[in-house]
């Protein structure tokens, strides 16, 4: 039996859209995945859908109307929504964000580069959550590295 994995993308980028669309399907091709175009409409969706959470949310930290990292403050201290896994999925890639992030309890934080390392990041994220091992890491880990950035 195939397991049926639930994401959200907050991304204003159709193009990083499609491309997150495609690792994601080659990958997991039975992984159901909704996408959303900025931070308003990120947080109308979970407002929308609190009894059917998606697995994990990757998100976004430059979005038009509420950015990333608003977003991530909002999930955090809400009740209903503290738990969900935010996975920060970003061109933006300095250390003093990804100490914000951590801090405001993201659980990874990795850039977008290109297509296989997108996909080898959704593979190592997807493997954990397979094998009920996916937790928030230590903040040494909480980068996820990339091999040709």
């Amino acid at each position: 039996m195939t397991e049926q994995f639930n994401f959200l993308l907050a991304d204003d980028d159709t193009d990083d859209g499609f491309f997150f669309t495609k690792a994601l399907k080659t990958i997991l091709s039975s992984a159901e995945l909704n996408i959303v175009e900025d931070g308003d409409k990120l947080m109308k969706y979970l407002d929308t859908h609190l009894e059917n959470l998606p697995d994990a949310l990757f998100l976004d930290i430059n979005m038009p109307r509420k950015n990333g990292a608003e977003c991530l403050f909002e999930i955090k201290t809400n009740e209903r929504l503290k738990n969900l896994p935010v996975i920060v999925y970003s061109t933006s890639m300095h250390e003093s964000m990804a100490d914000k992030l951590y801090k405001s309890g993201a659980h990874y934080y990795f850039q977008k580069t290109n297509l296989t390392e997108l996909e080898t990041n959704l593979q190592n994220l997807v493997g954990l959550m397979k094998n009920k091992t996916f937790m928030r890491p230590m903040r040494k880990d909480f980068v996820l590295k990339t091999t040709g950035a």
